[in-house]
């Protein structure tokens, strides 16, 4: 191939090459100048006026005087010039050569420039050759080490490509570092947020519970997503999950302090919207640019419904036995940490035989729909998903196309109320009684304890603690409560439950007694003797007061 021939087709050569001729008519001489008749040559020696142009200050050859051989020569970048449809090497410049080594001219590049097939580069020339467009190749490393940008342009009329490549090592190397900070950063949020979740979730009596997380892709910030169950006591189970906006460590910290908030709260065993609120005004103070929505629910097995207050957090979902699916109503007030919101409860049933499933936006949100139209999405899967609460889970995950690539974090909690039969359901049972007529409502409850604990087949060990359990809580109830008051007695496969309700908002304490009181020794008897105690106010503005034996193995 004639490159002289090829090179004068360079863009710009012949207007270069005509710029010459103009200015070979002016006369050679350029530094001499005009001087008045009569003025005196200067020496030699003498120095040039201030402002005047000197044979050594005058420029080297013009760029438009060079050819493009010698152009491409005195790059700092590496570049080729490849002819035909098997691209053979027609040129490569000096920088080329320091950078890959000599290349022959005339060989096909595939042969001998086995550097380009490393840098992905051979595939594209087909393709510049018949588009006649430019194609690049960004940031590909090369054995030797080095990263390069490759771009190839084809030459119009001489069916051949320049190959032009730009060595971006130091950028790739600072792009390289800092993907590996941020991976480690993300490493340690994964690390944080996964150590505050609940290792291992507490299992109710009358519930089957399962959780998953998952993190968002590697390109993905993790989140404050969060979830746990907590046992109130008496039969009953809080439900949480939860969403800090932000992302990092910092959103993973927040979460852990408003996880560790709802366990307090929890324990004062109050109803969803006072935690609710409680929690917004903490939130505002933990950070006030942080922003989080919550759900928390509370399950009584006596009642068969989730009792739950919302804080900007997407609806509850429950599968009934038959498959169809009821949405919780929508939040009962604003995301935590707005503040300046009276919160409120809301009621959804969960009658035995259905599947309740809290979740975070991760699971439903997707850029190219609308939330709703997602929420939808997860309400038919769940219509169809059937198996252990761990198994709904899963499938949950896979039907919504969470994937590990995922750029959301997601968390997903499965609360199923088993519908019991046969043996099993001989292990779980309810009795009540209405405590009427003053003093003598004490010998009737006692002897109602007495013959239920009887049928329930306890050791008689287990029953006289129960009897003498009663006997203390329906004595505290009438010295200290008010009408109407109900004893209610529960067994499970795990333990005896023992509440006495009457119409007093004022929740015992325990004390500790003097010699010579009469009273103030019933709690102190009920929490050395049962394994664990507690009390709460009852909606309709009256306190439960209850223990709990755990049964034998």
């Amino acid at each position: 191939m004639n490159f002289t021939r090829w090179s004068a087709r360079l863009p710009g050569t012949q207007r270069r090459a005509a710029a010459r001729d103009d200015r070979s008519s002016v006369p050679a001489a350029r530094a001499e100048y005009a001087r008045p008749e009569g003025t005196a040559q200067p020496d030699d020696d003498a120095p040039a006026p201030s402002g005047t142009a000197t044979a050594e200050s005058l420029p080297g050859p013009a760029l438009d005087d060079l050819s493009a051989r010698e152009i491409l020569g005195r790059l700092p970048a590496p570049v080729a010039l490849l002819h035909g449809p098997d691209h053979r090497v027609a040129y490569v410049n000096d920088a080329y050569e320091a950078a890959f080594g000599p290349r022959p001219s005339g060989v096909p590049a595939a042969e001998a420039m086995p550097e380009l097939d490393r840098l992905s580069v051979l595939p594209l020339l087909d393709q510049v050759l018949r588009s006649g467009t430019p194609r690049t190749v960004k940031s590909r490393r090369t054995t030797e080490g080095g990263s390069y940008t490759v771009t190839c342009t084809p030459i119009a009329g001489e069916d051949g490509v320049l190959v032009y490549a730009a060595d971006v090592t130091d950028h790739a190397e600072a792009a390289e570092r800092l993907r590996t900070s941020e991976r480690r950063h993300r490493e340690t949020a994964v690390t944080l947020q996964r150590s505050l979740l609940p290792q291992e979730l507490e299992q109710p009596d009358d519930l089957r519970i399962a959780a998953t997380y998952q993190p968002g892709g590697t390109d993905a910030a993790v989140g404050g997503d969060w979830y746990d169950v907590i046992t109130l006591g008496a039969g009953r189970t809080a439900l949480v999950i939860g969403d800090v906006m932000g992302r990092g460590v910092r959103a993973a910290a927040v979460m852990g302090q408003l996880r560790t908030a709802v366990r307090a709260y929890a324990r004062l065993d109050l109803p969803p919207h006072e935690v609710i609120q409680l929690l917004d005004v903490l939130a505002a103070e933990i950070d006030a640019s942080q922003i989080a929505t919550c759900v928390y629910a509370v399950h009584d097995p006596n009642e068969g419904q989730l009792v739950y207050a919302s804080a900007g957090h997407l609806p509850i979902l429950v599968r009934d036995e038959d498959g169809t699916v009821h949405r919780a109503a929508d939040p009962t007030g604003p995301p935590l940490g707005t503040g300046g919101w009276v919160h409120t409860s809301g009621t959804i049933a969960l009658p035995p035989g259905s599947t309740a499933v809290l979740y975070t936006d991760g699971l439903v949100e997707r850029r190219s729909e609308d939330i709703d139209e997602g929420v939808a999405s997860l309400a038919r899967a769940l219509s169809g998903a059937k198996g252990s609460p761990q198994v709904v889970c899963d499938r949950l995950i896979r039907s919504l196309g969470v994937t590990a690539e995922h750029d959301d974090d997601v968390a997903v909690l499965v609360v199923q109320h088993p519908a019991r039969t046969g043996a099993d359901a001989e292990l779980f049972h309810n009795a009540a009684l209405d405590l009427l007529g003053g003093i003598e409502a004490a010998p009737r409850a006692r002897a109602f304890a007495t013959g239920v604990l009887s049928s329930w087949r306890f050791p008689v060990e287990l029953r006289d603690l129960g009897v003498l359990a009663t006997s203390e809580l329906v004595a505290n109830s009438l010295q200290h409560g008010t009408p109407p008051m109900r004893l209610g007695l529960r067994r499970t496969d795990r333990r005896l439950i023992i509440e006495v309700t009457d119409g007093d908002d004022h929740l015992p304490r325990r004390r500790q007694a003097e010699p010579a009181d009469e009273a103030g020794r019933g709690i102190s008897i009920i929490a050395s003797i049962a394994t664990s105690w507690g009390s709460r106010r009852t909606p309709g503005g009256g306190k439960a007061v209850w223990c709990e034996f755990a049964l034998p193995q």
